[in-house]
């Protein structure tokens, strides 16, 4: 099982926890990331007490299955008998049993115990109790009838998305085992697509570009943060999620496909772009040292490194960047969460330690029965203890912001930008048996300084406008003559100037003191 956090797109080749259309890791263990509590809810039917199915023991082992005849409508059927043993100290654990009439096509088939597996980790560990105020096990029953009759595994699969879709959270889903292999092999950093980071926005449903990786065909064709996916090869995406629109971008390279995009900027301008498919390694970790002059005329290194994706080898990357700036003599750094969509959130916790010490909490989570659990630090100790800013905008989402609200309430960082996307949930993913996998959102999380993130984001300490160009670093960079010397990309960017002015202020005041 894995944990994942935000889709990533067009290129997910393998980004899993394999979390996320984008994110990804090696075939994963079958258990949820956060610790599970079974809750054993007693149910009274014609006098015979049933328990609540437990999700924390390994799915594949713990099904059994039996079979009867029984009379369905007017034909006879044979029906399946699932029985799954909760996760109880006593040897002999009392079991759940959800009996239903076997379809005709062995494809529906399949997708029935799909069904029943996917209904009983939601009923375990969904972070709403109350399945959105509805009966989640007449739901069952209402989808096991709507399933019968179909002749196609498309359409059974679809009648599971429509039982997860009243759950009113557009998180929690289902992805196919085609697309559950292109999200794994995401997560390793090794796709074949277009470049695209997208996700839905909760509260329009529409289906929004997050970022575009550097060279790559979408970035090309200058489709930008913001902008929304309107067709993908002449299908609407009403009602697709991130993950279907991610496999339909994805492909082999040197295919191409055709998207519309609703531009950003000028809202009614909707135009079609022919993207072609190529190799795409997601390096999700980039870094460089910015020559910086203090206001005491002092020249120092700023260490900046940029974190595009919480992936796998994020955390590793992460270490070795530091310990490299280090050796070269940085004093101050710069970490850049703009436009980084989330993924693993262990990598985001494990990127805050580094920059952490002591028995600092890193983030709050809120489990399905309001019960608040800290994730805190043991005994940590940082690579480094220069001062730090943190860049964050409206792309920066989930893993960013649980990193964001970690160094920012533990006093460790500054935060300079624009406030953030606001995804305050965490989801588990689990591979099922038939190879597809389910996303549910199993804890909402607030920062530790008690936070709520959720479609709200995280505002950041300094924001940086255009008019903030009009600095001493600007006109520094200007000959006699007025005409601009050539600037690095790093050092003409307004956030970043920002930023260091921050850095010198923090050098000023830890001068004074």
């Amino acid at each position: 099982m894995k944990n994942l956090c935000l889709n990533f797109d067009a290129i997910k080749s393998s980004i899993p926890s394999k979390p996320s259309s984008m994110f990804l890791v090696p075939p994963p263990p079958r258990r949820l990331w956060f610790p599970t509590r079974t809750n054993n809810r007693n149910k009274s039917n014609n006098n015979q007490k049933t328990r609540k199915l437990s999700v924390s023991v390994s799915l594949k082992e713990q099904w059994l299955e039996s079979a009867a005849k029984s009379a369905f409508g007017f034909g006879v059927s044979a029906t399946f008998l699932f029985s799954v043993f909760c996760d109880s100290p006593s040897a002999l654990a009392e079991s759940l049993t959800v009996a239903f009439p076997v379809s005709r096509a062995p494809e529906v088939n399949a997708v029935q115990r799909t069904l029943v597996e996917a209904w009983g980790l939601i009923r375990e560990t969904f972070v709403d109790p109350t399945y959105n105020h509805q009966d989640w096990d007449l739901k069952l029953q209402q989808t096991m009838v709507e399933m019968f009759p179909l002749n196609s595994a498309d359409a059974a699969y679809t009648k599971i998305s429509g039982m997860l879709s009243t759950l009113g959270d557009p998180f929690t889903r289902i992805i196919s085992p085609k697309e559950y292999q292109g999200f794994r092999i995401g997560s390793d950093g090794n796709l074949q697509g277009v470049g695209l980071f997208i996700n839905v926005e909760p509260r329009t449903g529409h289906l929004v570009v997050l970022s575009c990786i550097e060279g790559s065909p979408a970035a090309r064709a200058g489709i930008h943060q913001g902008d929304e996916l309107v067709e993908i090869n002449g299908e609407r995406l009403d009602g697709i999620d991130s993950e279907a629109a991610a496999q339909r971008l994805r492909g082999s390279a040197g295919t191409t496909v055709t998207v519309k995009v609703k531009d950003s900027v000028k809202k009614s301008a909707i135009r079609e772009v022919k993207l072609p498919r190529e190799y795409i390694k997601l390096s999700p970790l980039s870094s460089a040292i910015i020559p910086h002059r203090l206001p005491t005329g002092q020249l120092t290194k700023t260490g900046y490194v940029k974190l595009s994706a919480f992936s796998q080898s994020a955390a590793e990357d992460m270490k070795n960047a530091i310990q490299e700036l280090e050796n070269q003599g940085v004093h101050s750094y710069i970490l850049d969460l703009r436009n980084n969509p989330g993924g693993l959130v262990k990598a985001g916790l494990d990127v805050a330690q580094m920059w952490l010490d002591g028995d600092e909490t890193l983030v709050n989570t809120i489990d399905r029965n309001g019960n608040m659990l800290p994730i805190t630090m043991a005994d940590g100790h940082a690579i480094t203890h220069d001062p730090l800013v943190v860049l964050v905008n409206e792309g920066s989402a989930s893993a960013s912001e649980i990193l964001a609200g970690a160094l920012h309430d533990n006093g460790r960082a500054i935060l300079v930008g624009h406030k953030t996307f606001g995804k305050g949930k965490i989801q588990s993913v689990t591979e099922l048996h038939d190879g597809s996998a389910l996303f549910v959102t199993v804890a909402k999380y607030l920062s530790p300084a008690l936070h709520d993130i959720d479609q709200v984001g995280i505002t950041p300490d300094v924001q940086c406008t255009t008019e903030m160009l009009n600095s001493p670093k600007e006109a520094s960079a200007k000959d006699n003559n007025g005409s601009k010397n050539s600037v690095s990309s790093l050092e003409a960017d307004s956030c970043i100037m920002v930023a260091e002015h921050e850095l010198d202020m923090k050098e000023s005041k830890g001068t004074a003191s």
